[in-house]
């Protein structure tokens, strides 16, 4: 089982990235996925959560209204659009494939976790 993210990287304030995760389309397509994120001396902390078909989806407070996750189910991947980037959302971000079939902001519920990538939101 592997899951590899990508997209991250240096923005300025306000601007956008857009993170992708690819995913074994075997283990992840009937299981709701999600995005989690640490930032440094913290700990991680939910992000957002898709559900198996794409038919629902949760997002933390603190990214609500800018943030928007998505997934395509024939190819196995995973998406995180970032706008109105914050310094505060400098982080490394993972992606995760859950045990059950819903949108969960649950860590514990994750099984699979991929390697992180990072996104550095300057001032």
């Amino acid at each position: 089982v592997q899951l590899q993210a990508s997209g991250g990287g240096l923005v300025q304030a306000g601007g956008s990235l857009r993170l992708s995760c690819a995913a074994s389309r075997r283990t992840a397509s009937n299981n709701g996925m999600g995005w989690f994120r640490q930032a440094p001396g913290k700990e991680r902390e939910f992000v957002a959560a898709i559900a198996w078909n794409g038919s629902g989806s949760v997002y933390a407070d603190a990214v609500k209204g800018r943030f928007t996750i998505s997934r395509d189910r024939a190819s196995g991947a995973l998406y995180l659009q970032m706008n109105i980037l914050k310094p505060e959302d400098t982080a490394i971000y993972y992606c995760a494939a859950s045990m059950g079939s819903a949108a969960t902001q649950l860590a514990r519920m994750y099984r699979y976790w991929g390697q992180g990538t990072e996104v550095t939101v300057s001032s």
